[in-house]
């Protein structure tokens, strides 16, 4: 299974972006949406299961929860916007925890728990580079890869 990974596209949804995400069989956006014209355009790709981030005020994304648990393939998943705010110890719990908010890719094992993050995909900030992410999941388990984006 073949999960795209996009956050903190602060309703700028780059067209690069799309392109990377575009054979993905599920897409998850960690928040910071932005406009409705970001699910949309994420939509017509594939499903979307998105979170609230913390400029999530009005349009469809300020009705998303501000937290996600998922399975697929038997790996149980957390997402939430800001992985400083996560208030539980995933160790046993869960494979996978995805996060945005810092725009800073992460790809980290800790533990057996993979940490990633897809970095920004909106507009830059910075010095950091534009980012989407891919996380491949079998049976056996769930390899992630950062995207970057030429600018």
């Amino acid at each position: 299974m073949k999960i795209g990974v996009i956050a903190d596209t602060h309703s700028k949804m780059r067209p690069e972006a799309l392109e990377a995400l575009k054979s993905s069989d599920l897409i998850l956006h960690a928040g910071d949406v932005g406009r409705d014209e970001v699910l949309e355009a994420l939509e017509a790709l594939a499903p979307v299961i998105a979170i609230r981030g913390n400029i999530d005020k009005s349009g469809r994304a300020a009705d998303l929860p501000d937290v996600q648990e998922l399975e697929f393939l038997g790996h149980a998943f957390y997402m939430l916007h800001d992985v400083k705010t996560l208030d539980l110890d995933p160790r046993g719990h869960y494979r996978v925890v995805v996060a945005g908010h810092s725009h800073k890719p992460r790809n980290e094992w800790v533990d057996d728990v993979l940490y990633f993050n897809p970095g920004g995909a909106g507009p830059r900030r910075f010095t950091l580079p534009i980012t989407v992410g891919r996380l491949e999941v079998t049976e056996d388990g769930v390899v992630g890869d950062i995207i970057e984006l030429p600018l």
